[in-house]
């Protein structure tokens, strides 16, 4: 590898170092500015945070390769997430930001979900904590993994090597400047994202003679449009669209809606964040499909399909702009691990610690104890990333599902209906966390496969987590005059607001 493209990466990673001091000294003396930003995130800054934090790893390398296995099927999970990320904009961002703001400033999911029901240490909180923290352990991994097949494929490192590499930039900056750091990492790192998948797929069309040309190499291969639609099942474009179920329940998204600065802002920030969206995700789509028809006209051989992008950064381009393309996977992988690591650690310390600890702590001790526990999830995520013969998007995918299940009904239950009560939704969580490992690793069909071979898990996991937190709701319809008043007293509070 050519030594420009060093240079492009040192440069890289001076700058996110730098902002991680900034950040360090602006916005960590105490836990709300450490978890949250003190609530004062620009619109900017939070539509393409959510974005960069969303869009990992898996879109540079897990969504291009998918089209070498699966074809043009692949589009459907990207209408899907489309779908899904405008609805989360639209109805959960606004009502999260001011609910969390008026139930007692909540600074964490689990901590909205308790004070939700007035219930500050009640077990929703350590339930729906211990949950945050294996999935995205789990979901740490898959970005881990992603960094340690850039650097073998890129810089002929060990795998392993690359993986530790990968992990000690991003818990330095993240254990530096918290939720400023990693919000404002995630700026600079859309913002590459987005370039790189511009450029990418445009510059790759131009080794072909025309649009027939691209088109009779890709098709030769995959299925055509015309067999992709008429191949297309209710059951498996339900499976693949569900994928947009999975943002009502992800916390490393959900929080930036937390943060931003006014619940007024939201809409500028779902129009920057849409805009993003659908451009990076059409050119991850087009940078596969093009991969897959430069593979077959040029008869090259590539072992690995999620490495298309890193492959076409070598070898059509100068070594000066294949650094910045490698810092552009670099980005993607480092912004959601860090959005993951800290929401994890915010669930160690402010959930569990904090509220299940006799000792009493100070802001500054909490900050601490944080940033141990960034530095410990991410060493356990670099022990399940240790295998390189991991599959990045059946890592997220696994993880995407258990948190779309687990939270996803909650969060809109609890943003929407005054009636929902504290057992529902303890009962929803669990038995929606509960269907997707069931559905995944149970293996009840023939040969052992899982479920998850005929649909989804996030979509049997949604519907059981929806129907029991309305059911045990009915059935205990006691307390749920109490929770209706707690409801309705935060809605007024944010309408006279705002």
């Amino acid at each position: 590898m050519h030594y420009y493209s060093y240079i492009s990466l040192f440069l890289y990673f001076a700058v996110m170092l730098a902002i991680g001091l900034f950040a360090y000294r602006k916005s960590t003396a105490n836990v709300s500015d450490y978890l949250l930003g003190g609530r004062k995130v620009s619109p900017q800054v939070t539509a393409l945070s959510a974005g960069a934090s969303d869009m990992s790893g898996w879109m540079l390398m897990g969504l291009p390769g998918a089209m070498f296995t699966v074809g043009l099927d692949i589009i459907w999970v990207a209408f899907g997430l489309l779908v899904g990320a405008f609805l989360n904009y639209l109805y959960v961002a606004p009502k999260l930001r001011g609910f969390t703001e008026f139930f007692d400033d909540a600074l964490t999911i689990p901590d909205f979900f308790a004070k939700r029901f007035n219930k500050p240490d009640s077990s929703i909180r350590l339930i729906s904590a211990t949950v945050i923290i294996i999935f995205f352990t789990l979901y740490t991994s898959s970005g881990l993994v992603a960094g340690g097949k850039l650097f073998e494929s890129s810089f002929g490192l060990d795998y392993q090597l690359g993986l530790l590499v990968t992990a000690s930039i991003v818990v330095a900056y993240t254990v530096l400047g918290g939720f400023l750091a990693v919000s404002l990492t995630d700026f600079v790192q859309g913002c590459i994202m987005f370039v790189a998948l511009v450029l990418v797929p445009v510059v790759a069309f131009f080794n072909f003679d025309s649009l027939a040309d691209l088109n009779q190499a890709g098709f030769s291969t995959i299925a055509g449009f015309d067999q992709f639609i008429a191949n297309a099942t209710i059951l498996g474009v339900i499976s693949s669209m569900a994928w947009g179920l999975g943002y009502f329940g992800q916390p490393h998204i959900i929080v930036r809606f937390m943060a931003v600065r006014s619940v007024s802002d939201i809409k500028t920030t779902r129009r920057i964040g849409m805009s993003w969206m659908s451009v990076t995700l059409i050119g991850a789509l087009a940078t596969g499909f093009t991969g897959v028809a430069y593979i077959n006209k040029f008869n090259v051989s590539l072992t690995d399909p999620e490495t298309i992008f890193i492959y076409f950064s070598q070898v059509l381009f100068h070594p000066l702009i294949s650094g910045f393309l490698l810092a552009a996977i670099l980005a993607a992988i480092m912004s959601t691990i860090s959005s993951q690591l800290l929401v994890s650690s915010s669930s160690l310390t402010e959930d569990a610690l904090k509220r299940f600890s006799k000792k009493e702590f100070t802001q500054s001790q909490l900050v601490v104890y944080g940033r141990v526990c960034v530095a410990l999830v991410a060493l356990v995520a670099a022990g399940l990333a240790w295998d390189a013969s991991n599959s990045i998007l059946s890592l997220v995918s696994n993880a995407w599902a258990g948190f779309g299940a687990a939270f996803g009904p909650l969060v809109l239950f609890s943003l929407y209906w005054k009636s929902l009560t504290h057992r529902a939704a303890i009962a929803g969580m669990l038995s929606g966390a509960a269907t997707v490992l069931i559905w995944i690793y149970l293996p009840v069909l023939e040969n052992e496969q899982t479920l998850s071979s005929v649909m989804y898990e996030i979509v049997p996991g949604f519907i059981v987590s929806s129907l029991t937190i309305v059911l045990v709701s009915l059935f205990d319809s006691k307390q749920t005059e109490n929770y209706r008043a707690l409801y309705q007293s935060a809605e007024q509070k944010m309408q006279e607001t705002y």
